[in-house]
């Protein structure tokens, strides 16, 4: 069976050096927002470049925590997409914020500029925008168009670690940007984990408060805040991989060559790169009219292909008829019955790869 996903595969390629830090964190006895999270916060904004890295719980905990270092709350309005993870509305509605969607660019499956102008009221606050499958939103434009009304701009990097836009990496744009180490990430934990980065030290500062009850010195509360640290487990498998990540996203590009060179002159629809972006390849999202069918057909002959995202957010039943939205959501609603995405790590063989272009080339012919 070829999986979608593989993380025990990533776990493998690095076997040897995660059990040793994992090791090293057990004898050290110290497991909670020490060393290795304070080392792994350095290394990942030095990776990013970015100033300051606080690592958090969760990539929807990041969310949420940015959101109340803005002071969001009810009587504000975000604007993000309807095409993304449940995490993105939950995190804004955790805040009682009001989520304003919008729809997607047809090209890229990121966030449309034009119709973010024309969700703006007087009570919006913040965008989001969600550098979804490893591709960069028109991030520029967005800050753009936020600066313009006063608007603050948190990036959604969950999908995107180690891709850029013109020669700057994702997560350097926005007031705060929040990324997921969830582990079919690219950058993916043996667990959960978030981080928050920015540039701003009053922000982060208000950040690091939030993440740990509002804790200045010890059990003393400056602020009201909660529970969500990135331990220290985590954050030393995540040190050991970060060092390869470089790797891994090319290893992801070279196999999404494969498929473009492989699907090119078949029926379906290719992911394309935004223009002076690099693309990372978090997934690989075709589009093909008969969907359901040839994801069956490839289960059929043992590969596992993914949907990201079969229902959008505002047809989804926790959410139908109760979140607005300001604009057609055309292009949202016709791709959730389009999109397939076909296995992508770095650990998957050409071999295999080339097996799943013929499979796709075979099943197109006969379904």
């Amino acid at each position: 069976m070829i999986l979608s996903a593989n993380p025990l595969a990533q776990y493998k390629s690095y076997e040897k050096d995660i059990n040793k830090a994992v090791l090293n964190v057990l004898k050290k006895g110290s497991y909670i927002l020490g060393d290795e999270v304070v080392k792994f916060e350095k290394e990942f904004s030095k990776y990013i470049g970015s100033n300051y890295s606080i690592g958090v719980g969760s990539g929807t905990a990041a969310i949420f925590i940015a959101l109340k270092a803005l002071n969001v709350g009810p009587s504000d309005e975000v604007i993000t997409v309807s095409h993304t993870a449940a995490a993105t509305i939950a995190a804004i509605e955790m805040t009682g914020a009001k989520p304003i969607l919008i729809d997607i660019e047809p090209e890229y499956f990121t966030i449309e500029p034009e119709q973010i102008l024309s969700a703006i009221t007087k009570n919006t606050k913040v965008i989001i925008p969600v550098h979804i499958y490893g591709q960069a939103s028109n991030i520029e434009k967005i800050m753009t168009i936020a600066k313009g009304h006063n608007i603050y701009v948190i990036e959604d990097c969950a999908q995107s670690h180690g891709a850029t836009f013109n020669g700057n990496k994702l997560g350097t744009f926005g007031d705060l940007s929040c990324f997921s180490f969830y582990p079919t990430k690219n950058l993916g934990a043996i667990g959960d984990g978030g981080m928050i980065v920015s540039d701003n030290i009053e922000l982060m500062h208000k950040v690091k408060l939030l993440r740990e009850y509002g804790w200045g010195k010890h059990f003393v509360s400056e602020i009201p805040g909660w529970n969500s640290r990135l331990d220290e487990i985590q954050a030393a498998i995540l040190r050991i991989k970060l060092r390869y990540l470089d790797k891994d996203n090319k290893a992801r590009q070279n196999i999404a060559h494969i498929y473009d060179n492989g699907l090119k002159n078949t029926e379906v629809t290719l992911p394309i790169t935004r223009k002076n972006a690099s693309h990372v390849y978090h997934l690989y999202v075709i589009r093909y009219k008969k969907r359901d069918k040839l994801q069956l057909w490839l289960k059929e002959n043992k590969v596992l292909a993914g949907i990201h995202y079969p229902v959008p957010i505002h047809l989804q039943p926790a959410y139908e008829d109760r979140l607005e939205n300001r604009c057609s959501l055309n292009i949202t609603e016709k791709y959730c019955g389009e999109i397939l995405s076909l296995p992508i790590y770095p650990e998957l063989s050409k071999n295999d790869t080339n097996t799943i272009i013929e499979l796709i080339q075979k099943g197109i012919s006969i379904i």
